[in-house]
């Protein structure tokens, strides 16, 4: 596999470091789901012992609002793919994840039809992501 280049979708009204920041976002996605997956911990919230300034640690709450960022962020990838294009959104997704080329994907549409759905995937991710 030769060196990936990075899309230029100026024309879609995002800049050279947005895209740059929404492709290493998605890279984040396996990482996420893997997070997602190990986060079972939940524990009652822990009190300092001393009756001055006493401050609750709730790790259960902190817990749950990981758990809900983890989420939204997988769900936002996800969605956008499917908007870009709901028929091949998996290939999708394994191509701006995996970074997986689209002549080793199997893709069951044409070549020009997986990258205008790719760049679509883009947009709606930068439109979510705003």
């Amino acid at each position: 596999m030769g060196k990936e280049r990075d899309l230029k979708l100026q024309s879609y009204n995002i800049s050279d470091n947005r895209y740059r920041e929404l492709k290493y976002f998605c890279r984040q996605y396996r990482e996420k789901q893997s997070q997602l997956r190990s986060i079972t911990e939940l524990s009652s919230p822990s009190f300092s012992g001393t009756g001055v300034g006493n401050k609750t640690s709730d790790r259960t709450a902190d817990t749950a609002c990981k758990r809900a960022q983890l989420q939204r962020d997988i769900e936002i990838i996800e969605q956008s793919a499917i908007e870009a294009d709901c028929e091949i959104y998996q290939y999708i997704i394994s191509n701006v994840v995996d970074s997986i080329p689209y002549q080793y994907l199997g893709v069951p549409t044409g070549k020009n039809q997986f990258y205008k759905a790719r760049r679509n995937f883009f947009t709606f991710l930068s439109l979510k992501r705003w």
